[in-house]
């Protein structure tokens, strides 16, 4: 079978109070969590996010084959997902975003029964006594009959297509909508730690499943002469300081940004700034650095790290850093995608001592705080 999978990350959250699926557990966000399990699965071959308007954006740096956004129901979000995928796929899986701890077992046990049948869920038996309660009349269910559903929920696409364009009413889960036409699905085991993020209370409950936190720090240093060139301009923390001699190198040679690149690289051990953008490249002659940095956080980012804090310091007798401050701060925060009191940048000379007291150059520092 050729698979795809949709997972679904376009809810309101109204239970909740905010974007559920944008919160950060143990470093990554919950969608993220789910869609990496997804994604390292082998029977995957296409796999489609469906967002809002307030996380389609962060959606589409996860690289995805399709990023779409989502519509005002379930059903139109699926409906979506569904036209994005190319049609020569045989099953495809719908998954809630808000369920980040769904595992490659519960996926497979759902592919299993779609060989043998149209459609196929996981669910979990109900282990509480269930009352209903009619016209304020009270009566008890038989809970061995009863199933709480969970997903990834999945179907022969051409059998869900069919089903959507034939609705006439909304369903909560495809399941239901399935039903619906006469399709009876397969419910297969779910797992209890596959729960839904419905209320604040659940985010408990899914920090303590993800485990501890882990923090690291990461340290850098650069340094750079000053250039002769007329044509260079200065740079230093992704900012200009025209009428000061420029530094010299391959790039556009921002020892702030170069040192706060390695810091964060070497937080996470994924190597240094030499590694990803060698002077010997011809690619990076004269480029800026702000390009590396946001590199640098594309890279943590994908690796499950959430950047704490940026810490930087330059020394040099010039040119004065500390009067763009808020604007190398700006630049940077805005690079990292982190909030502006996160980042600090601050300035000192050496005293008239060393290379940068003589004027030959400039040293900055930095130290960044990283956690997953």
């Amino acid at each position: 079978m050729r698979v795809a999978v949709a997972i679904l990350a376009a809810g309101s959250a109204q239970r909740f109070g905010q974007d559920k699926t944008r919160i950060q557990l143990k470093g990554r966000p919950v969608w993220r969590w789910s869609y990496d399990t997804f994604r390292s699965h082998s029977a995957v071959g296409y796999l489609v996010l469906v967002g809002s308007p307030t996380n389609v954006s962060n959606l589409e740096l996860a690289g995805a084959d399709k990023v779409v956004l989502g519509g005002a129901s379930r059903q139109e979000s699926t409906a979506l997902a569904l036209a994005a995928i190319p049609g020569d796929f045989d099953v495809v899986l719908i998954h809630d975003a808000a369920r980040p701890f769904v595992s490659h077992a519960i996926i497979d046990r759902v592919l299993a029964s779609l060989e043998s049948h149209e459609a196929a869920a996981a669910a979990i038996p109900v282990t509480d006594t269930i009352k209903q309660v009619i016209y304020n009349r009270v009566s008890t269910l038989n809970r061995d009959s009863l199933f709480a559903m969970q997903t990834p929920q999945g179907a022969r696409l051409s059998v869900l297509r069919s089903a959507i364009e034939r609705a006439n009413q909304s369903f909560t889960d495809e399941m239901a909508l399935l039903e619906s036409i006469g399709i009876i699905p397969e419910l297969v085991m779910g797992d209890p730690t596959n729960f839904k993020l419905t209320t604040p209370d659940d985010l408990s409950r899914a920090q303590s499943v993800a485990g501890p936190t882990e923090f690291r720090t990461g340290m850098g240093y650069d340094v750079h002469p000053y250039s002769t060139d007329p044509d260079r301009t200065m740079m230093l923390g992704g900012v200009a300081f025209p009428g000061t001699p420029a530094l010299d190198g391959h790039s556009d040679a921002d020892a702030v940004l170069h040192a706060a690149t390695d810091a964060l690289l070497g937080a996470a051990a994924l190597g240094d700034i030499g590694q990803h953008f060698p002077n010997t490249d011809p690619r990076w002659h004269g480029a800026p650095s702000i390009h590396f940095l946001r590199h640098a956080a594309e890279l943590l980012r994908s690796s499950g790290w959430t950047i704490g804090n940026l810490d930087m310091t330059v020394v040099a007798e010039h040119p004065k850093i500390m009067k763009k401050s808020v604007e190398i701060r700006t630049v940077v925060s805005e690079a990292l995608q982190i909030d502006l009191d996160r980042v600090s940048i601050k300035a000192t000379t050496n005293e008239r001592m060393g290379f940068v007291g003589r004027g030959e150059g400039i040293a900055a520092l930095a130290v960044a705080m990283i956690s997953r």
